[in-house]
Order: structure tokens, then C-alpha cells, then sequence
């Protein structure tokens, strides 16, 4: 299934237009080589979280909007093959001393998928990033793929969930921290695309008043305290056209 590569980013809210043309000029490089996807959302509808979230996780200032953002690629290998090629081009040197902003607050990480369902691509995305203890990674799932199931039955267009495989601990912010993992912990980067906010909208009324989504909220396996989510329009969403993968 899909490897990803998560990122979240605080880019200065002024800054959009300029981290948009950053994405895509760094796209133009990526597709080269070896990138499957590359998906840059803006926060949406992000909330504040008293104990984790997306702004905490970045540190993110008032003046900054959050940025949830992945690579897809076919495997780990490829991953690594990717980052190999991407290290090595000079051009590379250039695009990081631009970066319209704060690179050492970036969080970022390698997660294998152990979900990947639907198809298509949807221009609102909700994001999620939790802590799961090891032992319960077969009962996490099998909770995903009851809700992947009801997500899709009210118009959700894919649902991926991606396990921690790769997630480097970082100088100042990293995803262990942003969700303050403890011992036994891993971390998911999980999202839902959608094909609009109205639809993802209408879908959680349904699914908040699901009987058995509440039954299920008292079981789940993991501390729901320190998972953190939010709703993210989707401004950039690129796959290299035939031919162009070198």
C-alpha cells in the first residue's frame, strides 16, 4: 500500500501565495524524482486543543496558519530512493534557503499505510494525528475500517490511516512530541478527502448520532485526549503526468 510522508507546517498567514508558488515550483523538481503525490492543505477549520493540536504541534504564532501536507510514494524503498535524488540535486540548496517559512518548527515523518481505501481526489481533507500503543495497532484498525466504512457511506471519497515508520525525533518540534507519545506509543497520520466541506460537514452530524460510533467512542484504543484533527481546504494536489517520472 501507499508509503507517505507526513508534514505539518505554521507558515506565516500573509505568506500563502508565496508558499503556494514555493509548492509548486518544488513539485516541478519532485515529479522528477520519483514523487506518486504531493497534497498542500490550508487550515480551514482547525480547532484549538487543550491538551494537543495542529497549531501546538508547530508552535504556531498567531500570525501563522497551519499546513497539513504529504508525499505518496509506492513503498519505502522508493521513499528512500526519493529522498536519495531530492538530497543530491544542487537545486534543492537554493529552494531550502527560499522557504517562505520557519523550517526548524516543520514536523515531519515516514508512515507505511495500513488503510488505504476509496479513490479519487477531494478538495477538503481532514487531518488527524494520534498516539497508539504498539500492542493495539490490530484493534486500531479494525475500528478504522468500521468508520472507513461509514465515512464513505456519507460521502467520504478516500480514507487513509498510516502508521509510524520512519518518524524522526526532531531538535524543536517532531510528531512524538506533538502528541506527547509516551512509551510503547506509536504515531498515526491519518486523513479523509472529501469532495467538499458541506459533505464532510453533514457526514459528522451523521456520524456523531451513529449508535454505534458512540458505543465504540468509550472502547477506543488509544487516549483520544491527545489525538488532534482538523479541516483543511486542499491548494495544491499534484500527480505526475505519463512520461513525466524520470
Amino acid at each position: 500500500m501507499t508509503y507517505v510522508e507526513g508534514f505539518i507546517v505554521a507558515v506565516p498567514t500573509a505568506n500563502r501565495e508565496a508558499y503556494l508558488r514555493s509548492a509548486q515550483e518544488g513539485f516541478a523538481l519532485f515529479k522528477e524524482f520519483g514523487l506518486r503525490r504531493m497534497v498542500e492543505c490550508w487550515a480551514s477549520d482547525v480547532p484549538d486543543g487543550e491538551t494537543t493540536s495542529f497549531a501546538k504541534a508547530v508552535q504556531a504564532k498567531p500570525d501563522e496558519t497551519v499546513v497539513f501536507s504529504w508525499f505518496e510514494h509506492e513503498s519505502r524503498e522508493t521513499r528512500d530512493a526519493f529522498n536519495a535524488r531530492m538530497m543530491a540535486d544542487p537545486r534543492m540548496e537554493q529552494m531550502g534557503a527560499n522557504m517562505p517559512f520557519d523550517g526548524k518548527r516543520m514536523v515531519m515523518g515516514g508512515f507505511a499505510s495500513i488503510l488505504d481505501e476509496g479513490s479519487g481526489t477531494g478538495p477538503f481533507v481532514d487531518g488527524f494525528v494520534l498516539p497508539v500503543p504498539e500492542n493495539n495497532r490490530a484493534a486500531y484498525l479494525e475500528l478504522a475500517q468500521t468508520a472507513e466504512a461509514n465515512f464513505k457511506k456519507f460521502g467520504a471519497l478516500r480514507l487513509v490511516e498510516a502508521w509510524g515508520d520512519d518518524v524522526p525525533d526532531g531538535e524543536v518540534t517532531d510528531f512524538r512530541r506533538a502528541v506527547k507519545a509516551e512509551a510503547g506509543e506509536n504515531v498515526v497520520f491519518s486523513w479523509i478527502e472529501w469532495p467538499d466541506k458541506p459533505t464532510r460537514d453533514a457526514a459528522w452530524g451523521k456520524m456523531m448520532a451513529d449508535p454505534d460510533m458512540q458505543a465504540n467512542h468509550g472502547n477506543m484504543p488509544f487516549d483520544g485526549k491527545r489525538m488532534f484533527w482538523g479541516g483543511f481546504d486542499a491548494i495544491l494536489d499534484e500527480t505526475p503526468q505519463p512520461g513525466e517520472q524520470a
